[in-house]
């Protein structure tokens, strides 16, 4: 005796073994043994054999007309045996009925199952409905199918390139852009990104790059609404001093700026002046809105996305020949010792008498300028304007060493960057809207770091968001705060809320604030250092955010989150430019080091590569590396070492002394040592530490 029975949605036969009163033991043609409940089973036969049966069924079921059997069948509940019977003949054989069964299962758009092979008819409407959906999908197949083959022959259509980045990186796998590009790989034998790139998808690297990041993060582009700002109506005091900023010639956000007075008279105060938007944008407003949302400038070679509006960054710029109202802090400083005697904050509007750009001066301020003892020489018609500032320069200089000495003993270990800044500029003219095209010729420079007016600017930094964090934790105003724990390996730099102190720099505490026009994080710890300014120790009910406030933490998680993503971008993009670069100049080669197995850093470029032949060469060993092939989509490129340069040195002879500690915090210390992604493999893979030339 055989049964054909139901088991999760199929329908299965085989040689009954034994049976009990609510269930069967059933051999398969397999050789398995299964237990079938008695309600499961549809048919007992005993010829033909299951094998031949099924055979003979699913024949038949193909020539079943589905809309025939629709209209035979009662309007009640039915079993699949009794509709064979209207639809066959009264006599329908065993073959027949099993094939109504399969035939009324496979079309649910007929026919609704009922269970233990009973049926009811759809309502013809429903059917209407599933039959249009039914040609539709086939509709939809046919274009899968077509897209598919345009694929694999070497074109691209249209709509997958339309859909492109969203294939990519966030697709609907249900879409059939997306269905075509992996039938297509599959038939092709190549990854998608690598048969997208074949076809024509990608037509321009440097375009696939930017598109991605806005497709991530600016999906409605980098426009903004249209935005007035707001005027700052406090009644402010005009400050008694002649301030300066050092800037990049590139920079439009001028956020900081430096005053000196009383040189020469035993007792000098600092003067730092940070552009204060905080006494205008206020939490929640349209503008804040907007600057929340993109929480930071992005940087890159030739370009740059500004995280306010260039109207409102102009309103609050601290611009040269102009009162600009600031928030300052004053140092009063002991000339002899440089020790600190005294700090205040306030608001105030300042006279900003210069806008110096570093990268005009570094031939004219440089080491030997500042180590001289000579007199300055005095100001006259054909002078260059920063002597103007000589003996304030000179001031700072001296005072910005004793406090990197400082933090050095707290540190416990002195701070040795003994590897360039790289900038980049690009050669044909760009525009400021849409940005590089991707072809331009790019010219790479080094700024040494730790450069004189590096420094003067840093420490002056350090010691602001050192004075203004302490300030906070002093009144209970919450802040938002960067600590590390120590400087032992792995140990990161954190965000949050406690005034913890900052080992990577040697300071108690550490709360971003002198950067309000590029950093959304400096932005609220302005509001809650005005607070402090204006209502002393009742700063904690007054200020915008209150302790323990929940917006604090959101705000440091979605911070943290994109400025990771904006200086992931920028290395890429810093790397792409290396890449043309090699390309423009036809260099092949090039000198480094290497930095671990398998790994080397070039020498005069901002280039970390994967290497061949480094197996057993120790940690700084001297190579002459020769390029393979350059990806400019994967932003890849390997090398073979050719040459070894210096004699055998052991492992910790001449180790690197770079302090990469703290190496994220961009304005006080330097550029980060960030990683790229291989976007084929999802591999992590070094990438250079380089700023961009429009970088502030």
């Amino acid at each position: 005796m055989f049964a054909l029975f139901e088991e999760a949605g199929k329908f299965m036969t085989g040689r009954i073994l034994s049976e009990a009163e609510s269930s069967s033991q059933v051999e398969l043609d397999s050789g398995k043994r299964v237990k079938v409940k008695s309600a499961n089973t549809l048919l007992k036969f005993d010829k033909p054999q299951p094998a031949a049966l099924m055979a003979a069924a699913q024949a038949k079921a193909t020539g079943i007309e589905l809309e025939m059997a629709w209209e035979f069948a009662p309007e009640d509940e039915f079993g699949f045996a009794d509709l064979a019977r209207d639809y066959f003949s009264d006599n329908a054989p065993l073959d027949e009925q099993v094939a109504m069964l399969l035939a009324l299962f496979d079309a649910p758009h007929y026919f609704r199952r009922a269970g233990k092979g009973r049926f009811r008819k759809a309502p013809q409407e429903q059917i209407q409905q599933a039959l249009a959906a039914i040609e539709k999908k086939k509709a939809v197949q046919a274009q899968i199918d077509q897209w598919t083959q345009e694929l694999a022959s070497g074109q691209c259509p249209a709509s997958v390139r339309e859909q492109l980045y969203k294939i990519l990186f966030k697709p609907d796998k249900n879409a059939p852009e997306y269905k075509a590009v992996v039938e297509a790989a599959k038939q092709t034998h190549t990854a998608p990104l690598v048969m997208l790139k074949a076809v024509g998808a990608i037509a321009n690297a440097y375009q696939f790059h930017w598109q991605r990041f806005l497709f991530e993060h600016f999906p409605r582009g980098t426009g903004f609404p249209a935005l007035q700002a707001p005027p700052i109506t406090d009644e402010l005091p005009l400050a008694a001093v002649r301030a300066f900023s050092v800037d990049d010639s590139a920079t439009t956000e001028i956020d900081d700026a430096l005053s000196i007075q009383g040189l020469g008279t035993g007792t000098v105060t600092l003067g730092i002046h940070i552009a204060a938007p905080g006494l205008a944008i206020t939490p929640d407003s349209p503008i804040d809105q907007v600057a929340r949302h993109r929480l930071s400038t992005v940087y890159m070679p030739g370009h740059k996305v500004t995280m306010l509006p260039d109207e409102v960054v102009q309103t609050y710029t601290l611009q040269e020949g102009r009162d600009c109202p600031a928030l300052s802090l004053y140092v009063t400083i002991d000339e002899a010792t440089l020790a600190f005697t005294g700090t205040r904050t306030l608001t105030e509007r300042v006279p900003i008498a210069a806008n110096l750009r570093h990268d005009q001066l570094d031939d004219v301020l440089t080491d030997a300028f500042f180590d001289s003892t000579d007199p300055v020489p005095d100001v006259s018609e054909g002078t260059h304007v920063a002597l103007t500032w000589a003996h304030e320069l000179r001031f700072l200089h001296k005072l910005a060493k004793h406090l990197k000495a400082q933090r050095e003993v707290v540190r416990g270990k002195p701070e040795n960057f003994n590897r360039p800044d790289y900038t980049f500029k690009l050669g044909a003219p760009v525009d400021a809207d849409k940005g590089p095209v991707g072809d331009e010729t790019v010219l790479i420079g080094t700024r040494r770091r730790g450069s004189p007016l590096d420094l003067i600017v840093a420490e002056a930094m350090i010691v602001a968001n050192s004075t203004w964090g302490q300030l906070l934790a002093d009144t209970g105003v919450p802040g938002i705060y960067r600590s590390q724990a120590s400087l032992a390996p792995g140990v990161k730099v954190r965000m949050g809320t406690k005034a913890q102190p900052h080992a990577g720099i040697g300071v108690k505490c550490y709360a971003w604030s002198t950067s309000p026009l590029r950093r959304y994080t400096d932005l609220v710890n302005q509001w809650q250092i005005i607070a402090c300014a204006r209502h002393g120790n009742l700063a904690a009910l007054k200020a915008p955010f209150k302790p323990k406030d929940a917006a604090l933490f959101s705000i440091i998680s979605g911070f943290d989150a994109a400025y990771t993503a904006y200086n992931q971008f920028q290395n890429g993009m810093e790397r792409y430019w290396t890449l043309k670069h090699l390309t423009q100049a036809g260099i092949t080669e090039i000198e480094g080091a290497v930095i671990k197995d398998g790994v080397v850093r070039a020498d005069t470029l901002p280039l970390v590569l994967g290497v061949m032949g480094t197996d057993g060469l120790p940690r700084n060993a001297r190579v002459r590396v020769k390029f393979g092939a350059v990806d400019d989509i994967s932003l890849d490129i390997g090398g073979t070492v050719v040459e070894r340069l210096d004699a055998q040195i052991s492992a910790d002879t001449g180790a690197e002394t770079t302090d990469d500690s703290e190496g994220d915090d961009l304005e006080d210390l330097g550029g980060p040592i960030a990683i790229a992604v291989d976007m084929e493999s999802g591999e992590e893979a070094p990438a250079p530490t380089a700023q961009s030339a429009t970088a502030d």
